[in-house]
């Protein structure tokens, strides 16, 4: 339009970096971090960043580059979140508890040129490097291994490294070759790639999704606001960084000087000490009362009504979430609260003030819009709580790529809007109700006393096409039989096509965060469905 300019002066490409800058200015010997004994002011923290983003230079790592992080909730790798995007690079976090196949798979897909690797998993990550059968890694386009960087937490005791079979650096020892008065790299564009992040891989392959400068700038101010985030806040880290980047918290506690109390291994008891000690204000998921209420941030299954009670109790405000990597973590937020059916229509303050928080939390204030839609007709579900469609997300903070793979980009935004997989139901009031994957049906088998823990996939059928098959663990001492499964589930289930067809007796299969690998019990399903009279 006539009259409008946009020039260097007034568009700046978005970058939580500004973040970290900012706060050395303005927080800057206010405490940034706690490790036990460790601790470093906002000042500190930068100038760390920034002589670990040049020293990253000097090893050759260039814009758009790789670098992989692995390592457990400690200083480093909250450092390394800045740091690689100061050197123009993409950093990858990658989960502890990756076993040796599947961390085989994720590091020939990345191809970094360094692996910052916290020590007690050197040795992991040295096998896979140097496995007979990986030809990958013999030689990369970088006509060299990659530089193993080892983080030795001062918390742990000594290690070597030996017995390691490759070239392995120390990270204080790369990070004090780096200079401090470098001049941190901004993105060319704020759509460029800032991060690579790993699905869990419960219904298939590791998936990895792609996130730009711009949705991990407007995600962190999102958490700011909904989780009414005020200055100097304190946050303990619950949620591993390596999870969608910690959610983004990382980057968000920056903006507001707060202080990030790390934990290595999460337990109870530190919790509880921690939020004495620190007096914490956030976490993402012998008992003490607690001094002051804390915030905490649920995205995995729904805990039932004793637990929340008992939980609130104790003084935390719980907070439920349901997301997932391509979305930068939780897309649709609400209080524990509006989860359970009111009765209070005589008191009107109450039941609004229950609306509200019900309709805040139908999808986080980054993303445009939530929906529940045919997946074949891009139709809206009727909205009557019954009517099952794919849950779909449209928005600035949602996946900007998947690695390598741009058929599969294509066809989860077919349509206009990202396909999540997940199917839900719509209510009267605009609430979104969740319920399983696209390809499976929900089972309410956890209701059933005898029952410790179900799932249900699909399984093909030549008439049907596709029937409920449940997998189910009772609980110790318990027996049942597939008859008694299946008239418990049709007593509860409104209708009949949802109901199991078939019930198998066993463990559920996990993978390294806990999660139900449905995509095994598929291939299994239909395997056995083959050999059914």
């Amino acid at each position: 339009m006539e009259g409008l300019l946009q020039c260097s002066a007034n568009y700046v490409p978005l970058t939580p970096i500004s973040f970290l800058e900012r706060a050395a200015f303005v927080y800057g010997n206010k405490v940034s971090i706690i490790h036990g004994n460790t601790r470093y002011t906002w000042r500190q923290t930068h100038e760390r960043c920034l002589k670990l983003a040049s020293a990253l230079m000097r090893m050759e790592i260039s814009r758009g580059d790789i670098v992989v992080a692995m390592a457990p909730n400690v200083p480093a790798l909250y450092e390394l979140l800045f740091a690689v995007p100061m050197a123009g690079a993409t950093l990858s976090t990658l989960n502890v508890s990756l076993d040796e196949p599947t961390l085989t798979i994720i590091l020939q897909q990345l191809q970094p040129k360094i692996i910052f690797v916290d020590s007690e998993f050197a040795h992991l990550v040295s096998r896979v490097i140097n496995n007979n059968y990986n030809t990958h890694f013999q030689e990369n386009h970088h006509n060299h291994k990659p530089l193993l960087v080892a983080i030795h937490d001062v918390s742990l005791d000594r290690w070597t490294q030996s017995d390691l079979e490759v070239e392995v650096g120390e990270y204080e020892q790369t990070l004090a070759t780096g200079e401090s008065r470098f001049e941190a790299m901004s993105p060319a564009n704020e759509c460029d790639r800032i991060s690579v992040n790993f699905t869990s891989g419960t219904t298939g392959a590791p998936k990895a999704v792609e996130h730009s400068y711009r949705a991990v700038f407007l995600n962190s101010q999102r958490l700011i606001l909904r989780y009414e985030m005020k200055k100097s806040p304190v946050l303990l880290w619950t949620v591993d960084m390596p999870q969608c980047n910690g959610w983004c918290f990382a980057w968000a506690m920056a903006e507001l000087g707060g202080v990030n109390v790390c934990v290595r291994n999460v337990s109870r008891e530190i919790i509880f000490e921690s939020i004495q000690l620190h007096k914490v204000t956030h976490l993402c998921v012998d008992q003490k009362p607690l001094p002051s209420v804390v915030d905490v941030i649920i995205a995995s299954a729904f805990p039932t009504t004793p637990v929340r009670e008992r939980v609130q109790e104790l003084g935390f405000n719980v907070v439920h979430g349901y997301g997932m990597t391509e979305a930068l973590g939780t897309a649709l937020i609400r209080p524990w609260r509006s989860w359970q059916h009111h009765h209070h229509d005589d008191d009107e303050d109450d039941h609004e003030d229950h609306n509200l928080k019900y309709g805040e939390g139908l999808h986080n204030i980054t993303l445009e819009a939530a929906d529940v839609k045919d997946p074949t007709t891009m139709l809206s579900v009727p909205s009557n709580g019954e009517t099952i469609g794919e849950v779909m997300l449209r928005g600035n903070t949602l996946l900007a790529g998947c690695l390598g793979n741009l058929e599969a980009m294509q066809k989860a935004f077919s349509g206009g809007w990202f396909r999540t997989g997940d199917v839900g139901v719509r209510h009267a009031d605009g609430c979104i109700e969740m319920k399983d994957r696209a390809r499976d049906t929900i089972v309410l088998g956890k209701d059933d006393p005898k029952v410790a823990e179900a799932t249900v996939v699909a399984q093909n059928d030549v008439i049907a096409g596709q029937v409920p098959c449940a997998f189910v663990k009772l609980k110790e001492g318990r027996c049942s039989n597939t008859e008694e499964i299946v008239e418990f589930c049709a007593e509860r289930l409104q209708k009949a096509a949802m109901v199991p067809k078939t019930v198998w007796f066993e463990d559920l299969p996990m993978n390294s965060t806990g999660k139900v690998q449905k995509s095994v019990l598929r291939e299994k399903a239909n395997a056995i469905g083959k050999h059914c009279p």
